[in-house]
């Protein structure tokens, strides 16, 4: 029977199989993501047939067509797992693939080292060796580092010890270690990594309401806005803590029919602003500045000021309409009639919006669609670079996939920041299609095993496209955590916020403990979103009452500490009490601009109301320490000094100091 030449049949698996590829989005639909600076972990899993020694590398195309290796390393023996680490340094589409080769001289020493000693088969053996470093040679003809271990190994006058010692030369090993002789050299799939500026996934943001700053009463009692030129005074103490993004609300004109009065009350005075999410009125819609903060040549200045302190400035996108909106009138097929002929208004049960029309995207979608992207690219034109959308999930999927990647293609500067707090699926899908970042459920993880759980999911499970923004409140949310949690729990949720993430926020009051809610309701009383609210934030800062220090001293940590600025390199430890998290960051020296290693160690009562004492139990190969070793380790909160090792004694009274942020020492022994 004649055996075919060529079958009819392809293969998928190549010579040495290489598979399972991470990082990876689910279903390999969509490019996983990185920033400027971030170091991505990827791994795959590479074997073949047999016993011979087999290597790997990771190989990365830039979108300059430059191309860089990294050799991947093997993981729990019987796993096949190879990894590596690459440091991505420029923006754009970057190509990677995971080599694979059969390493042909560690292959032959491995067998020698047996069987010469052995005195099996030896002169095969070493006529092997002989010829495998003939083609070293022939490969590198100026090494005579190769052709005198050619002709050792090959003199049968030398007892088979003396040669086998030659195969052995550590010049030899490393020489072929650097180079190998590789043979069936296969290539995985490609996949993608779209690379963005920093800001996409590193930041601080402070949000705030222009309006309130500068706000005042007149003598009638009626109420004066703050504006633009009166806000942009609070711009330089928010950079002075460290912040660097500056987020508002929408800054456009306010409806008037069904407009909210205080506390979310369905009739408004005279004087009440009314929510600044129920855009539109005859002054203008989503294109139009409200003529109370002033004009868009105010805006583009506001902008200006931002920067010239060092904040980048973020624009709530809210795709959404007041019943006076102008486009209720131009194009009434934009909205949701019911079946007595009105607009249906927004609704998330049991929250009721009387004063906001949702948009209906199902009945002239590419209408609505061209006047949205019209309106982000005249605010981009602005000069805005940062959009955090609010309630990205109530809009198609594909809707923000076919916008983000319109943007994407003449601005890559620009971020978007999704306010989805729903349904994971969702939260997810909206990474996946194009969202730089997005909120999470961190708001609500408060108890030790919840944020272990949530920790390990977002900077391992799903970090490949999913980046957390650990806000730790916003305008609409003030969890009973912070309710009846006092100083300790703000300023725990802070020091977990700012430390586990590369990007947190925090909406204005929050240094000033702001913390009653409106009964009933998870929203701070007398809410800013419905009323103008002042702060007098020199004198609440003389009398003690704010810990914008303590704000201003974490962000200075995640300055001068690069672990805290990746997200992947998240490692959960245990210890003795079910209050007290433990987690640390680690960033190898090879990823620094300093070429100084930085290892943190976040050691945090969860429990704002007692004092806690228990036994850390680390493993210290996570930041780079031997195990069964001492290390020092630096308090970057208090300055304390301690000499520290697998297992230690922590005590962490909730109303001194909830939270240690340590930094390990790696220049010096305890």
């Amino acid at each position: 029977m004649a055996i075919p030449t060529e079958s009819r049949v392809g293969t998928r698996v190549g010579r040495i199989p290489v598979m399972g590829l991470q990082p990876r989005t689910p279903d390999d639909v969509f490019d996983t993501k990185a920033f400027v600076g971030e170091v991505v972990p990827f791994s795959a899993t590479v074997f073949r047939e047999g016993h011979d020694i087999i290597d790997a590398a990771l190989v990365v195309l830039g979108p300059d067509g430059s191309v860089g290796r990294s050799r991947m390393t093997p993981g729990i023996p019987g796993t096949d797992r190879w990894s590596a680490e690459w440091l991505f340094e420029s923006e754009g589409l970057h190509t990677w693939w995971v080599e694979s080769w059969n390493d042909d001289w560690a292959t032959w020493l491995h067998v020698a080292e047996i069987k010469v000693p052995a005195e099996q088969d030896v002169e095969n053996v070493l006529a092997q060796g002989t010829d495998l470093l003939r083609k070293a040679a022939e490969r590198d003809p100026a090494s005579a580092l190769f052709r005198d271990g050619a002709k050792a190994i090959g003199n049968t006058n030398l007892s088979s010890a003396a040669r086998l010692r030659v195969a052995t030369d550590s010049r030899i090993a490393a020489a072929l270690a650097a180079q190998p002789l590789a043979s069936l050299v296969t290539q995985s799939d490609r996949k993608h990594v779209r690379v963005e500026r920093t800001r996409a996934g590193v930041g601080s943001w402070y949000e705030f309401f222009p309006r309130s700053e500068g706000a005042k009463r007149r003598d009638d009692g009626s109420w004066q806005s703050g504006t633009f030129r009166t806000a942009a005074r609070r711009l330089p103490a928010i950079a002075r803590m460290g912040f660097d993004v500056v987020y508002i609300p929408p800054v456009h004109p306010i409806g008037t029919t069904f407009r909210k009065g205080p506390n979310n009350t369905l009739e408004a005075g005279p004087d009440d602003p009314g929510s600044p999410y129920a855009i539109g009125s005859p002054d203008g819609g989503h294109d139009a500045v409200h003529p109370e903060l002033g004009t868009v040549a105010d805006f583009e200045w506001f902008v200006g000021a931002a920067k010239n302190v060092g904040l980048e400035l973020a624009l709530d996108l809210a795709l959404q309409c007041s019943p006076d909106h102008p486009w209720v009138e131009e194009h009434p097929e934009w909205f949701t009639k019911l079946p007595d002929g009105t607009i249906a208004y927004a609704e998330n049960p049991p929250k009721k919006y009387q004063d906001i029309y949702p948009l209906n995207f199902d009945v002239d979608y590419e209408g609505l669609s061209a006047e949205i992207l019209r309106i982000v690219r005249l605010w981009i034109d602005r000069g805005v670079t940062i959009f955090r959308v609010d309630n990205p999930h109530t809009k198609p999927v594909h809707f923000w996939e076919w916008l983000l990647a319109d943007i994407r293609e003449d601005h890559p500067e620009v971020v978007f920041l999704a306010e989805a707090f729903t349904k994971p699926a969702m939260m997810q899908a909206l990474a996946q299609v194009g969202f730089q970042q997005s909120y999470t459920y961190f708001t609500w993880r408060n108890e030790k095993w919840e944020l272990e759980e949530y920790l390990n999911e977002v900077s391992h499970e799903t970090s490949p496209w999913f980046r957390p923004n650990f806000f730790v409140n916003t305008h609409d949310i003030l969890t009973p955590y912070l309710q009846y949690g006092g100083v300790p729990a703000y300023k725990v949720r802070a020091a977990i916020a700012a430390t586990s993430s590369p990007t947190w926020g925090v909406y204005s009051g929050y240094e000033l403990i702001e913390n009653v809610a409106r009964p009933g309701s998870e929203e701070n009383i007398d809410n800013e979103k419905y009323e103008f609210k002042p702060r007098d934030w020199a004198a609440e800062e003389a009398a003690g009452a704010s810990i914008a220090p303590y704000l201003t001293l974490l962000n200075r940590i995640r300055s001068q500490h690069p672990a805290l600025r990746q997200l992947r390199n998240v490692h959960v430890h245990s210890c003795d009490d079910d209050a007290i998290l433990v987690f640390s960051k680690y960033l190898d020296g090879r990823h620094t601009r300093s070429g100084r290693t930085d290892g943190i160690i976040v050691v945090a009562n969860t429990d704002p109301h007692s004092a806690r004492e228990t036994i850390v139990r680390l493993d210290p190969s996570a930041f780079g320490v031997e195990p069964g070793t001492q290390f020092t380790v630096r308090d970057l909160i208090t300055g304390q000094i301690w000499t520290w090792g697998d297992d230690n004694y922590v005590r962490l009274d909730a109303f001194v100091e909830p939270a240690h942020i340590l930094a390990v020492d790696y220049t010096r022994a305890p």
